[in-house]
């Protein structure tokens, strides 16, 4: 019998949710996530010290601060196109967490984040860019789908974040399974079997939303704590896994039996969702507007340490 992760396979796109090269490498994703606190880490690696090296003596700006940022966007496609070589499909950057509440702005970094891998000959079929899920986020991914850009609309723990999603066409969303388990899991709620995690049963509701009304936005569940979790959700579009749970799904044998359908139903759409009615809803959802407020300063705050490092080397 297969094992796990094999099965796994058979029926979802697996990603790794890595800037490891050496992990990517060892567990063969199709497609591979990074972000700010990945790249960080990266960064800090024997490994990639060329790759910082050319980034900050190509880096470009009128000031220190823009040659320091600029740097810190190269070396994001660098280590981009790294992954790129190791994997069949495609690799999300992400733009800058501090530029959440700036549709402008995120569309002016989106767009540079493109050119750069255009320079290093990667065309953009091979890219996500991958955006915070707020207001400002998801209408800067749908002007950028329009332009061809594709996009991951990434830090997603409300309904309303993946209804807007998917209205206005992104390409992927990454609901964070993980995040939403930890918050309920910290307030003494520990569910009993994974169908009662809460952050497995928003995947579900939004999967099979997306499925019944007929959107073609891709479900990727990410930030997992435990296997248990990755298994009730077999069959998904697409799940962003940590390399050492891969590996630990492929050491586990017995029958993975698909959780989730993939047929389309033919349902009507409702009535799109407008800025008022998204904030509202976020509003009324505590642990979305905590987790989606908490990740974006982590986000940004890893920025902050990778431009430090990068300018104590500048």
């Amino acid at each position: 019998m297969k094992n796990q992760l094999e099965q796994l396979r058979s029926m979802t796109t697996v990603v790794a949710d890595t800037g490891d090269i050496d992990a990517i490498a060892r567990v063969r994703p199709v497609d591979a996530t990074t972000n700010p606190s990945l790249l960080l880490k990266a960064a800090a690696l024997p490994a990639y010290d060329g790759l910082v090296r050319t980034a900050l003596e190509k880096a470009q700006g009128a000031t220190r601060e823009a040659r320091v940022a600029d740097a810190g966007d190269r070396l994001a496609v660098a280590i981009g196109c790294r992954i790129l070589e190791l994997v069949p499909g495609r690799v999300s950057t992400e733009v800058d967490a501090r530029l959440s509440f700036d549709t402008d702005a995120t569309l002016r970094k989106a767009e540079h984040i493109v050119a750069l891998y255009a320079d290093a000959g990667v065309t953009p079929d091979r890219i996500l860019i991958k955006i915070a899920s707020t207001w400002e986020g998801i209408q800067a991914a749908k002007r950028l789908e329009r332009d061809g850009i594709q996009t991951n609309l990434t830090l997603l723990f409300a309904f309303e974040q993946a209804v807007a999603a998917a209205e206005a066409g992104a390409f992927l969303i990454s609901p964070f399974v993980g995040r939403i388990y930890d918050w309920y899991k910290a307030r003494g709620e520990t569910p009993a079997t994974p169908d009662d995690d809460r952050g497995v049963q928003s995947v579900r509701r939004i999967h099979a939303w997306y499925k019944r009304h007929g959107y073609e936005t891709v479900v990727m569940g990410a930030s997992f704590r435990n296997i248990d979790q990755i298994r009730a959700l077999a069959g998904c579009d697409r799940l962003t896994i940590s390399p050492e749970l891969i590996e630990a799904l492929g050491a586990e044998s017995g029958d993975l039996p698909r959780a989730l359908a993939t047929s389309a139903g033919s349902d009507p759409r409702p009535a799109p969702l407008d800025e008022p009615a998204f904030r509202w809803g976020l509003n009324e959802d505590a642990m979305a507007t905590e987790k989606l407020a908490e990740g974006i300063r982590t986000f940004a705050a890893d920025q902050v340490r990778l431009e430090a490092a990068l300018a104590a080397r500048l």
